[in-house]
């Protein structure tokens, strides 16, 4: 029996059961709005443009209160979602990336892939039931939020979203390398290690974040070394 089979996994379900609640009412969330964009002299009963986009961004608010299991370095509370995303899209700005590779493609995919965790929540890393059903949680959360926006807009960012969960292009591969050590960057440095909450093998670890290696040679050896200092100061299981 593994040791992550033995501890207690984040409480998924219940953040996804309280989506669906809260889905349940967004008729009278999208009246709301209406009743806000028309004060503002925006109306949306008429659906233009602009107002798809102005919903669809205020929806995308939603991540913020999204929290994660990692917590932040300079302060004592969990990662949220939204920042999670901006951290990523600023690692890939920053990082040297292959040059046949389209920065800004990368970029858009850190700042889309995540949104889909405002109906569908955030899935630990290493909690395997929570996986089973993933996917299908997230593609009808991703098709629910794409649809807010005009349709030619909305059908391309879905793409973009569907090609990261591919993983099947140079960018995709690169956007999931930067998502994948992120994580492991704050679990090194910050007060209260998801690792050492849920009982997380160094193994597991390689294991699940292998994309680095081929992507991002130079980071995964970083990677090594950050997970042998885990191991030392006793926040992640040899």
């Amino acid at each position: 029996t593994s040791v992550t089979s033995l501890m207690p996994m984040p409480n998924w379900r219940a953040s996804f059961t309280n989506n669906l609640v809260e889905n349940l009412v967004s008729g009278f969330e999208e009246r709301r709005l209406d009743a806000l964009f028309i004060s503002g002299g925006i109306d949306t009963r008429v659906k233009s443009s602009l107002s798809q986009q102005l919903h669809f961004l205020l929806e995308a608010d939603r991540l913020k209160s999204v929290e994660r299991q990692n917590h932040c370095v300079h302060a004592k509370r969990r990662e949220n979602s939204a920042e999670h995303s901006w951290h990523l899209a600023l690692f890939a700005l920053v990082l040297d990336l292959p040059t046949s590779v389209d920065r800004y493609r990368v970029i858009q995919m850190l700042l889309l892939h995540d949104l889909v965790e405002i109906d569908a929540g955030d899935t630990f890393a290493y909690d395997e039931e929570g996986h089973g059903d993933k996917l299908a949680r997230e593609t009808a959360a991703a098709e629910r939020l794409f649809g807010l926006l005009p349709q030619a807009q909305g059908a391309s960012l879905l793409e973009i979203w569907k090609e990261f969960e591919g993983q099947d292009s140079p960018e995709a591969r690169a956007a999931a390398a930067i998502d994948r050590f992120q994580p492991i960057l704050l679990n090194r440095y910050s007060d209260d290690p998801s690792w050492a909450r849920h009982g997380i093998r160094r193994d597991q670890v390689l294991t699940r974040n292998g994309i680095i290696e081929h992507e991002f040679p130079e980071l995964w050896s970083r990677l090594l070394q950050l997970t042998e200092e885990a191991v030392a100061m006793g926040i992640l299981l040899p």
